[in-house]
C-alpha cells in the first residue's frame, strides 16, 4: 500500500535485473493499450487485456495479433500460437484483473475517465500494481484515488518500435517500486528514464513545446511544414519532424495536454488558433486521414 514516500527522480547506479510480471493487466485497448500488450507479450508475460465492450476488444484483438505477425515478421523468435495462447480480452476487470501482479491503465487522457478507471482497478486487484501510461496528468493526483501502489509507466507510440519508457514517480510512490519498475522496462527490453511527477514529465515537456512552436510557424506563414520537419529532422536529427509527429500522435490528444500544461505552466504552452481549427474540422493527423499532412485513404 501507499505506505512510503519518494518525490525524488534519482535511483541506485546499479541497473535492476531485467524481469517483467508473470500477468499483467491492461485497462484499455486502443493503440496504446494494445502496443503494450504486445510489449508484455514479447517479454513472457500473461496478458488480459480489459475494454468496455465487445467491439472493442475486437478491434484490441486485432491490433495485438497484427503486431504479433510484424514482430515474426521481423525475426522474433519463439511459438507464434504460445505466444497467442498468453493472451486474453475480456469486459469483466474483476475475473481478468484478480490475480494480476500489475495493472497499466492505458485508456484516453482525461482526468475523470483515468479516476474511474483506477477505482475499477482497485475493486478487481486491491494487492496489485497500478501504472499510468498518461502522458502528461499528475501520478500523484491519481494515486490519491486508490489505496494501491501507483507509478508513472509512460510508454511511447508506436510501442514497439520505440526504445523509452518514462518512470514518473508519484508522491506515493515507494522506493523500490521504482527498482522494480526499472526492472520491468529493461525487461521489455526498453531504456526507462526516471522522472520527478511535474506537468508534462520531461518527454511530453520538451516535446510539445517545440510541436506548439512548429505550428504557430505555419500558423505565421514562416515555412511550410514539411520544410518545418525537414529543420528538425536533417538539421537537428530528429528521427522525426515534429508536425509529422503531431499527426502520429494526434492533434486531438496533444491539444489536450497542450491545454493542461497552459493551465498549469503558464502562457508558453497555450494552444495556437490553428492547432484548435484543425482539431474542430476533424483534421486529427493520421487517425482522421489529414492534419499537417494528407494521408489519403
Amino acid at each position: 500500500m501507499n505506505n512510503s514516500t519518494n518525490t525524488q527522480a534519482t535511483h541506485p547506479g546499479d541497473t535492476p535485473e531485467p524481469n517483467v510480471p508473470a500477468i499483467v493487466g491492461v485497462l484499455g485497448g486502443g493503440r496504446m493499450g494494445s502496443g503494450i500488450a504486445h510489449a508484455f507479450l514479447t517479454a513472457g508475460a500473461q496478458v488480459r487485456v480489459v475494454d468496455i465492450n465487445d467491439d472493442a476488444i475486437a478491434a484490441a484483438q486485432d491490433r495485438i495479433i497484427r503486431a504479433v505477425d510484424g514482430s515474426f515478421a521481423r525475426g522474433a523468435q519463439g511459438d507464434r500460437e504460445e505466444w497467442l495462447k498468453r493472451l486474453s480480452l475480456s469486459t469483466d476487470a474483476n475475473a481478468a484483473f484478480a490475480d494480476a501482479e500489475l495493472i497499466i491503465e492505458a485508456v484516453p487522457e482525461d482526468p475523470q475517465l483515468k479516476a474511474q478507471s483506477f477505482e475499477k482497478i482497485q475493486h478487481a486487484a486491491p494487492q496489485a500494481v497500478v501504472a499510468t501510461n498518461t502522458s502528461s496528468l499528475s501520478v500523484s493526483d491519481l494515486a490519491r484515488t486508490i489505496s494501491n501502489d501507483v507509478i508513472g509507466l509512460h510508454f511511447f507510440n508506436p510501442v514497439p518500435a520505440s526504445k523509452l519508457v518514462e518512470i514518473v514517480v508519484a508522491d506515493s510512490t515507494p522506493e523500490e517500486l521504482v527498482d522494480r519498475a526499472r526492472g520491468w522496462v529493461t525487461g521489455l527490453k526498453k531504456t526507462p528514464i526516471v522522472v520527478k511527477d511535474a506537468p508534462g514529465f520531461a518527454s511530453s515537456r520538451l516535446g510539445v513545446v517545440i510541436a506548439l512552436e512548429a505550428i504557430r510557424m505555419v500558423e505565421e506563414g514562416v515555412a511550410s511544414p514539411k520544410d518545418i520537419d525537414n529543420a528538425m529532422v536533417l538539421g537537428y536529427k530528429f528521427p522525426v519532424g515534429p508536425l509529422e509527429l503531431t499527426d502520429i500522435v494526434g492533434l486531438d490528444v496533444r491539444l489536450g495536454i497542450a491545454e493542461y500544461l497552459h493551465e498549469t505552466l503558464g502562457d508558453r504552452f497555450a494552444p495556437p488558433q490553428l492547432m484548435r481549427d484543425m482539431v474542430a474540422r476533424g483534421e486529427l493527423g493520421r487517425k482522421s486521414g489529414k492534419g499537417f499532412y494528407d494521408y489519403g485513404d
